[in-house]
């Protein structure tokens, strides 16, 4: 998995796509991860902050920003950067995993 993090408030924070990410966005919006809209920002930074909740907890890096003030702290550039990061990441470990079934 690729190292993803992501800036807040001048510092730099783990941001992984887990199951516990998606068990805590399944939680704060009763949707699949699966389910979410490529023009709802809402729900890409819901997102964007489950996978950064969980992979500072698994890291042991304190984190107790809410979602609003995370929300806050992040712009549009900063969530494209993100989503951006992400495709990739998810297109190459496709490329690897057609690779390894040859």
């Amino acid at each position: 998995m690729a190292k993803v993090e992501i800036q807040i408030e001048g510092k730099a924070l783990p941001c992984r796509q887990t199951m516990g990410a998606m068990l805590r966005f399944k939680r704060e919006t009763g949707k699949e991860v699966t389910e979410i809209a490529q023009n709802s920002i809402s729900d890409v930074c819901t997102y964007l902050w489950c996978c950064v909740v969980s992979a500072c907890k698994h890291d042991g890096i304190d984190f107790d920003m809410s979602l609003i003030d995370f929300a806050d702290s992040i712009s549009s550039a900063d969530l494209m950067a993100w989503s951006t990061q992400v495709v990739a990441e998810n297109e190459a470990n496709a490329e690897q995993g057609e690779k390894k079934s040859l």
